[in-house]
């Protein structure tokens, strides 16, 4: 299937795309998280010929990812989407998650340390937020942010910080988290991947000390630090040095090599950004393969697969992905319904 791209306006069912890659890219790794490349190579054989579980269940990846979507649309339902209308219906997702039955996959302890506090109503959404916590919880979720049409630029990048913030306070998770959405939109939006890692390194000297004030609040005074301009570079300039790991590590890839060598395990923010945009771009226009290679990763390869397949179906659309796949997913009707505001 090809997809239209039209500069500025999302790819024609890029949303599907991304939003089901995402759930296939998590349920592909669900099984090997936690393992290393010889002990998947044993449990599932070639990693290119790896395939999708049966049943395909994902884990708390694209349980918040669709936490983030619905509270997205719940807050674009009342008006133009600003922290005072996004942050109730997030909080409320998120503590709704916390207490869902479903939420037993291996789901990270900052997210939900972070998710009791704000279970409490009376407390401000800053003091629940673990200022010290940079961990992937919070970009694994935010591709919703990228993929929802019409938004500004300062809307994009304060929803995407804010709704990491709410339990990753660490200025390098909220960094990472503006990045992964911009990553998704301008590849929704037509970015060719050839140019994707250069845009990426000039929106983030561009806003190395720009605090979103309007969506943070006081946040920053959490923190330790000076200002709030000293608080957010300290953030960026570690996503700086990622991405200058992963140009130097694109330059000289090697496919059969575990992309964790060479642009971290994932476990914390910038490196399962990083290391997602690695697999990634090492198969741009092969998306399954792409998910294989951050499926049979030493590191956190569920959330690298996660990313992975948010930014090759924002790229393709709906029709990267095996039917037989696409269809079978764990939560496919959610995922598809939130899919359908973003694609029309």
């Amino acid at each position: 299937m090809t997809t239209l791209r039209t500069p500025g306006t999302v790819t024609k069912q890029a949303a599907t795309g991304s939003l089901i890659g995402l759930a296939l890219g998590d349920a592909l790794g669900f099984p090997t998280e936690f393992n290393d490349v010889p002990q998947i190579l044993t449990k599932s054989g070639p990693w290119r010929r790896m395939e999708l579980p049966r049943p395909a269940f994902v884990t708390d990846d694209t349980q918040m990812t669709l936490a983030v979507g619905r509270a997205i649309r719940t807050a674009m339902d009342r008006g133009v989407l600003a922290a005072d209308r996004l942050l109730p219906p997030l909080r409320a997702e998120f503590t709704a998650w916390l207490h869902d039955p479903e939420n037993n996959r291996a789901p990270g302890d900052t997210c939900l340390a972070a998710c009791r506090l704000l279970d409490n109503e009376r407390l401000p959404w800053q003091d629940a937020s673990r200022m010290r916590s940079k961990g992937c919880g919070a970009n694994m979720r935010v591709a919703p942010v990228g993929l929802v049409p019409g938004l500004s630029g300062e809307q994009r990048a304060g929803a995407a910080q804010l709704q990491a913030a709410l339990t990753h306070g660490h200025p390098t998770a909220l960094a990472a988290s503006d990045l992964t959405a911009r990553a998704v939109f301008l590849l929704a939006t037509g970015t060719e991947p050839l140019g994707l890692v250069g845009r990426l390194r000039s929106y983030a000297y561009e806003n190395r000390t720009r605090y979103p004030e309007r969506w943070l609040g006081n946040l920053w005074r959490y923190s330790g630090d000076q200002s709030p301009e000293a608080y957010m570079a300290r953030g960026w300039n570690e996503c700086l040095e990622i991405l200058d790991r992963l140009t130097g590590a694109l330059r000289s890839a090697n496919p059969e090599t575990d992309p964790c060598e060479t642009t971290g395990d994932g476990w914390i923010a910038e490196e399962a950004l990083a290391t997602a945009l690695q697999c990634f771009l090492l198969f741009p226009e092969d998306p399954v393969t792409a998910l294989r290679r951050a499926a049979c990763t030493r590191g956190d390869s569920d959330s690298i697969a996660c990313l992975t397949g948010a930014f090759a179906g924002a790229h393709l659309g709906a029709g990267a992905w095996p039917k037989e796949w696409s269809e079978r997913i764990e939560y496919r009707s959610d995922l598809m319904s939130l899919a359908a505001l973003w694609d029309s």
